[in-house]
């Protein structure tokens, strides 16, 4: 029997309080010299009375696997939601301090370890978001749409390549129509700040939020996903790498969900819960030889040479560049594989999670890892209302790419841990749990 939703919602700020390196691109010197605006940790805990799933949304660039079993852990001693219920996430913000041990990081020397004081700090803020969500819950209705936000961006190696620009976004109002919170998931990298920008930010979310609490109200918490953003960037559609250019693209996002909202939604307070989760193990990559990694990497290097004194497309110019990066990484990876050098971080990301929640008619799922967006899309082709969350619940010290990826040498497939059929693996996976829930 369906019972009424209870929900809750909070913010607490995870903005470090001293300086900190800002990590996302390589090779770059960037220490923090103030806050544009302050990171967050989102969270909304649901409950039917029957179960209870709890979603968590931290703006960092990653949550090591070892932070979500802290955090998990920590909420589940406080409220008894189970550990398996609590989705955390990270929206991948390239404007925020180092909060995972990424092993492609020790080839780059300006990149510090993780910071231990400030990675309690997150920790313990996410418990406390997520606590009191928890004690706020009261009677409530949800409600779902599903924008465009053609204009965001496009897939970073072909503009006119696979992409998904649908948004698809949960409300959660109380019976005095008042909107606790709105969940929303957006398959586009958040990097319109780059390496000149040395302010925490949360990049273009931070305005999604902004423009979507003066239509839903101050207090909303707006729990900001990151989905299928792997090959997905916003460098072929923007005008500048500033804040008023993360301005622009993160109204087209609030405009996406706005839109819909302006139309009939319908909300109920009996909703049905279901939950999946399991864990499995991922194909690793046979790297290639040192040798043929340095003639990789040199072709590269050479290429985006070229560029440079040839052409005035930036866009370009950016791709070659961000693709010698993963020719260094390439290198290193198999200089390490050579010599047995990845077991150590192949042992604290595998096994892989896969995490399904449904609500209603709506199911999302969580995946770890830079999710390529064409196992999103083959998802969607297989299911409806359905949707992928990314970097959730760990990482996977890189990317799940595609075969084409691996074919053609991009970046992506440069800095795997991973064969190409591990996407395919999960996917295959999720589909067996998804039909377990009636889909």
């Amino acid at each position: 029997m369906i019972q009424k939703i209870k929900a809750g919602a909070s913010n607490v700020d995870i903005t470090p309080r001293q300086s900190h390196f800002l990590f996302g691109y390589p090779f770059v010197e960037r220490m923090s010299t103030g806050v544009h605006d302050v990171l967050l940790s989102s969270a909304l805990y649901i409950t039917n009375g029957r179960m209870q799933v709890l979603f968590i949304s931290n703006d960092v660039i990653y949550i090591a696997k070892d932070s979500v079993l802290r955090i998990r852990k920590e909420v589940s001693v406080k409220t008894g939601i189970p550990a398996s219920h609590i989705l955390i996430a990270a929206t991948h913000t390239h404007s925020a301090p180092v909060t995972a041990e990424v092993l492609i990081s020790v080839n780059d020397p300006i990149v510090p370890r993780v910071d231990q004081d400030y990675l309690r700090f997150m920790e313990e803020s996410s418990v406390k978001a997520a606590f009191q969500a928890f004690e706020r819950a009261e009677s409530a209705k949800i409600g779902f749409v599903t924008g465009d936000a053609t204009g965001v961006g496009t897939n970073r190696h072909d503009p006119k390549g696979p992409k998904d620009m649908e948004v698809p976004a949960m409300l959660v109002r109380n019976l005095n129509y008042e909107t606790i919170a709105c969940m929303l998931i957006c398959n586009m990298h958040p990097t319109i700040l780059h390496e000149n920008s040395t302010l925490y930010s949360s990049d273009f979310p931070h305005y999604t939020r902004i423009f979507l609490q003066d239509y839903l109200g101050k207090t909303c918490t707006v729990v900001y996903f990151t989905g299928t953003a792997g090959n997905q960037s916003p460098r072929h559609v923007t005008k500048s790498n500033t804040f008023e250019e993360a301005e622009r693209i993160g109204k087209i996002v609030a405009d996406a969900v706005i839109s819909q909202l302006e139309k009939s939604v319908h909300f109920s307070a009996d909703v049905s819960i279901y939950l999946r989760h399991k864990f499995t193990d991922l194909p690793k990559r046979q790297f290639p030889s040192v040798e043929w990694a340095e003639y990789h990497r040199d072709s590269l290097k050479k290429h985006f040479d070229q560029l440079q004194n040839s052409s005035k497309d930036i866009r370009v110019i950016r791709t070659a560049e961000v693709n010698w990066f993963g020719s260094e990484e390439l290198l290193f990876l198999s200089s390490l594989a050579q010599s047995n050098g990845l077991d150590r971080a192949y042992e604290t990301i595998l096994p892989a999670e896969i995490q399904i929640i449904k609500i209603g008619d709506r199911t999302f799922i969580a995946w770890p890892g830079e999710v390529f967006v064409e196992y999103g899309l083959e998802l969607k082709k297989q299911f409806s209302k359905i949707s992928l969350i990314t970097y959730a619940n760990g990482e996977l010290q890189g990317y799940l790419v595609t075969k084409e990826a691996n074919d053609k040498g991009f970046y992506e497939a440069g800095n795997s841990f991973f064969d190409y059929t591990a996407g395919e693996i999960m996917l295959k996976k999720t589909m067996e749990l998804v039909k377990e829930l009636g889909q």
